[in-house]
């Protein structure tokens, strides 16, 4: 290939792209096989991209001549290179490249040939690393005594490491997550018959391993990474570490499903460090820009303000997978300040799922002549009006992709916001079916007039509306539906490399 020194994105582009080896192929290793120089098992293997070395020359070079196979000092704890030896007869991986091995002479054997490497990624693109990198092969020519090798030719690929990809709503659902507590049978009950209704299957997250920890959404975001010979999940651990800490690496890392984290050295982790403030839209097109995996959303402070924002690390390493650029909207007005306490995105049944053929769910602050906090709906409601306007420019969205939820916030002590009754915009959504925190509103003929209400807003798009009752195990303790459970989903069938940043 004469263009393997260039990558360039795009349906029409071109170039060779590698995998972060960031599973666990072999179940007794206790971290990620990119953490060490051996290769276990040819499922490891698999992880990797072939990189093939052809050459086609006399029996033997020359005398002085040499073939270096080497990789810069800035990519070396970005990738790893390994050999085979013994190809034909007792096979084993050898370890040439990456780390503190900066270069490897290879074994010329004559003639016409070709040699097999194995490449894996050793890191995600991240603040200061785009995600390129680049394996260089040289002959080398003897000149004289305490003259170093001079290169008479030099050949170059260059690799572009897979991004990690968030998932929509609008994906369908593999498996749903959920803690199982002390206090939270009928939940759990409730979220297991919602399931049961689709094809995914239900994990609880036992109390051994969650040790009292109901907050699961917040610990771990899903996603993947994708090559054209092999995808898998991974799972995005937050700095957040409540007592879910161990969940991510001793229940989900395994074979085929890795992990990656990010953590601040000096920033205070806060609650907006949680990955309930961590969402992703459909697929949106914006003044004729297109997102086909859609943008990715986290909550911040208002500007200039100086509150509460996710983690820098977090958001350098969101920005850096390029394929999903990020919003930052407004949720610093609210005590918990996730952004899943204002919006969700509802599929509509029938559609390819792409905006404005997808229901951006809001809440919308309801006047309320029960409430002592005439004073109250003005501000909230200015909050939520903001994220609106920020929604429909940054993802193009118009009012009528906008289906307004209503919902009754009160005040804390710090002047922050937290929802009054169960806020319903905080679902959890398994293609047409949405499990909707139950709202115990006024009863109307023995019916709950928001149930009602609700329904008569999704419903007629092909939607199911379950309503799940989670005042005591989560609405109490400032969280709904959504906060206690997480979904890992299918992923998309459009290719990132197709598109074009």
């Amino acid at each position: 290939n004469p263009r393997k020194a260039s990558w360039t994105w795009g349906p029409a582009g071109q170039g060779a792209i590698l995998l972060v080896n960031c599973d666990r192929d072999t179940p007794w290793l206790p971290k990620e096989d990119l953490k060490d120089e051996k290769v276990y098992s040819k499922e490891d293997l698999k992880d990797m991209s072939q990189m093939i070395l052809r050459t086609k020359g006399p029996d033997r070079l020359p005398a002085g001549y040499e073939i270096v196979l080497y990789i810069s000092m800035a990519d070396s704890d970005k990738v790893g290179v390994f050999y085979v030896e013994n190809p034909f007869f007792g096979q084993r991986y050898i370890h040439i490249l990456g780390r503190r091995k900066l270069y490897h002479v290879v074994k010329y054997t004559g003639g016409s040939a070709e040699l097999m490497f194995f490449v894996e990624g050793l890191r995600f693109p991240d603040e200061g690393f785009p995600g390129l990198v680049s394996i260089h092969v040289s002959l080398l020519e003897y000149m004289a005594e305490e003259i170093p090798l001079t290169p008479i030719f030099t050949d170059t690929v260059i690799f572009r490491i897979a991004p990690w990809i968030m998932t929509p709503n609008i994906l369908p659902p593999v498996s749903v997550f959920v803690c199982c507590m002390k206090d939270n049978y009928l939940f759990l009950k409730e979220v297991k018959n919602l399931v049961e209704k689709t094809n995914c299957e239900l994990k609880v997250c036992f109390q051994y391993v969650n040790r009292g920890d109901r907050w699961i959404q917040d610990e771990v975001e899903f996603g993947y990474i994708e090559a054209p010979h092999k995808g898998f999940p991974v799972v995005l651990d937050s700095p957040r570490d409540g007592n879910l800490k161990d969940f991510p690496v001793k229940q989900l890392l395994g074979p085929d499903f890795g992990y990656v984290t990010r953590e601040p050295l000096f920033e205070p982790v806060t609650s907006l460090d949680s990955f309930g403030n961590l969402e992703v839209s459909p697929p949106v097109t914006v003044n004729g820009k297109t997102y086909p995996l859609g943008r990715i959303l986290i909550g911040s402070s208002f500007p200039l303000s100086g509150g509460r924002r996710m983690t820098k690390v977090v958001r350098d390493f969101l920005q850096a997978q390029q394929v999903q650029a990020p919003v930052e909207l407004y949720s610093d007005w609210l005590t918990v300040g996730h952004v899943d306490e204002f919006m969700t995105f509802v599929p509509i049944p029938g559609t390819k799922g792409l905006l404005p053929q997808t229901g951006a769910g809001l809440t919308k602050q309801q006047e309320c002549p029960l409430t002592c906090l005439p004073s109250l709906f003005p501000l909230t409601q200015r909050c939520l009006d903001w994220n609106r306007d920020i929604l429909k420019k940054e993802l193009g969205l118009t009012e009528q992709d906008i289906i307004d939820l209503p919902a009754l916030f009160k005040m804390d002590e710090d002047r922050q916001a937290r929802a009054y009754f169960p806020n319903m915009v905080n679902m959890i959504v398994l293609d047409k079916d949405l499990g909707i925190p139950k709202p115990f509103g006024p009863q109307v003929d023995e019916v709950c007039c928001l149930e009602t209400h609700v329904r008569s807003l999704l419903e007629p798009l092909g939607l199911c509306c379950t309503f799940v009752d989670d005042i005591s195990a989560y609405h109490k303790f400032l969280g709904e539906v959504h906060c206690g459970t997480n979904v890992r989903r299918k992923p998309f069938s459009f290719k990132w490399w197709h598109m074009v940043p």
